[in-house]
């Protein structure tokens, strides 16, 4: 990592990019609020499956206002990652062993239902696991917190009790957004059953603020009069977001945008028991490659696994950071794209000063300090590096590189080896397969012959320029009006993929000799 730069007033207040200017809004928050101590924000989480690319983008998003805000302020910040882990089991994920163990637990709180795969106290446990491992893997900085801990502790006490002396101002919030049948049963509050430990949907017959008290008809028809502190009771889903936000004091919270509704009657409900919402936005969700939704049960999205696979976490973050509010496809074509753009938005970093080095992505992506080093050749070239060396072993491609770029420091040297890994594997999985060489046309035939006489001629070591250089002229001298016909030809003709990388820096690389080989063994072929 590099030294923290550092920036002057001037410079943070003309930086545009949207983490800054969701600080900004939060700023003007908490000028409304008058908020002492550490500002907090805060990102949910599910426990009734494992944390997904979705739980990364959230993280990452929020610690990027965060980091933001940090700067402008100087204020000290706390980021709470909370599982909704008393939530009841409402059906059995399908893809889960122990199926008829689980179906005895049904509507009972995730940290009830045991751990299918017995290695933790129950399901709950076992995924809030998960979600601290994965976090912790990217290095987040965070407090995980637990509904059912919240709840039993005490902590969220207070909060219920508010709920009760508000409790007529939450329902008329919430009544008329649902349907005739089930306003009849509505409660804000979910009791949880003393007969069976199950989460019940059920109506509150008697509600005594002063005593902090609930009476409800337990699943037998007995008549339970019950206290709501002590984990007894639970919220239900938009009041216990709104809940949440008021007992732990939220300052952020983004969400996604199917929740954007959810968020607008929850910051209602905060307003009802005497708080202020928190600042934050709805983030548009991601697309298939045909501009469908993303879904987990249909797998017509990229797992975070599967992106890891084939590119790096940094990567991953410029994906998120780009055009949060805007709905993006997410699918693995954009990948290669992605990660040649983190590396260009790394090097200009190098050069850039004020507002300029703030709007760059990796000054967010890094938490304010980016690493100096870039790889020697891009993640684009080294994927045609592979298609043409025909040897997808690692040390193969690395050893072209070591070549290519003799006096590349270590630091640069150890960023394109992760990269040779990342490119083998993708080669292997999609380029590769999908290869379809065609035989050349007559202006693209005379093109390929004299591309290949003049390589010949230039010979290995010259500059990258001079070969640059040659493939425009052999195009120019066929009369291609459009200059990216001969280029897409060349590529399709001689590699059997329809994009590719300069040529000048390939042919460097690979060796002019190679190259010319490989043209001559095209037209061969045609």
């Amino acid at each position: 990592m590099t030294a923290v730069r550092t920036f002057e007033k001037a410079d943070i207040d003309a930086a545009k990019a949207w983490p800054f200017q969701e600080a900004r809004a939060l700023i003007k928050r908490l000028e409304r609020v008058k908020k002492d101590g550490p500002v907090i924000f805060e990102t949910g989480y599910g426990p009734s499956g494992p944390p997904h690319i979705g739980t990364f983008g959230e993280v990452a998003r929020t610690t990027m206002v965060r980091r933001a805000f940090e700067l402008m302020t100087g204020r000290p910040t706390r980021l709470i990652s909370f599982s909704d882990d008393m939530d009841g089991m409402r059906k059995v994920p399908p893809h889960l062993p122990n199926q008829e163990l689980l179906g005895k637990y049904l509507q009972m709180p995730l940290t009830v239902v045991p751990d299918p795969w017995g290695s933790h106290e129950s399901f709950a446990h076992h995924n809030n696991a998960r979600l601290r491992a994965f976090l912790d893997q990217f290095g987040f900085e965070y407090e995980f917190a637990s509904s059912t801990e919240c709840y039993k502790s005490g902590q969220f006490d207070e909060t219920l009790i508010r709920v009760l002396e508000r409790y007529d101002a939450v329902m008329e919030i919430i009544l008329p957004t649902l349907g005739d049948e089930r306003r009849e049963t509505y409660s804000p509050i979910l009791p949880i059953s003393p007969s069976t430990g199950r989460v019940l949907y059920v109506p509150m017959l008697e509600i005594d603020a002063k005593k902090g008290e609930v009476v409800f008809e337990d699943e037998d028809g007995t008549r339970i009069r019950s206290s709501v502190c002590g984990g007894k009771v639970k919220l239900q889903w938009k009041a216990d977001w709104a809940g949440r936000w008021f007992a732990l004091g939220i300052d952020y919270e983004m969400a996604g945008e199917d929740l954007t509704e959810s968020v607008k009657l929850s910051s209602r409900i905060v307003k009802a028991l005497g708080g202020e919402p928190p600042s934050g936005f709805n983030y548009q969700l991601f697309l298939d490659e045909e501009g469908k939704k993303i879904s987990k049960t249909k797998g017509n999205g990229i797992t975070i696994d599967e992106w890891l696979t084939y590119a790096s976490p940094e990567s991953l973050s410029l994906y998120m950071f780009q055009n949060p509010k805007a709905a993006k496809k997410l699918y693995f074509d954009i990948i290669p794209k992605t990660v040649d753009e983190y590396w260009t938005h790394l090097e200009k970093y190098r050069d850039q000063e004020g507002a300029k080095a703030l709007d760059n992505p990796v000054w967010h992506i890094h938490e304010g300090a980016p690493p100096a080093a870039t790889p020697p050749v891009s993640f684009a070239l080294l994927l045609t590096l592979v298609s043409a060396v025909g040897d997808a072993k690692p040390e193969v491609i690395k050893g072209f590189i070591r070549k290519y770029r003799p006096d590349a420091s270590p630091e640069s040297i150890a960023a394109e080896d992760a990269m040779v890994g990342y490119a083998v594997r993708y080669f292997e999985d999609f380029i590769k397969p999908k290869k379809k060489f065609r035989a050349p046309t007559d202006q693209e035939r005379a093109g390929l012959v004299m591309l290949s006489a003049r390589l010949k001629e230039v010979g290995d070591g010259a500059k990258e320029d001079a070969y640059q250089t040659a493939v425009f002229d052999a195009g120019k001298a066929q009369g291609f009006e459009n200059i990216r016909e001969w280029f897409t030809g060349l590529y399709e003709v001689v590699f059997g993929q329809s994009e590719g990388p300069r040529m000048g820096p390939f042919a460097r690389i690979y060796g002019a000799l190679a190259t010319a080989k490989l043209i001559d063994d095209a037209l061969a072929r045609g």
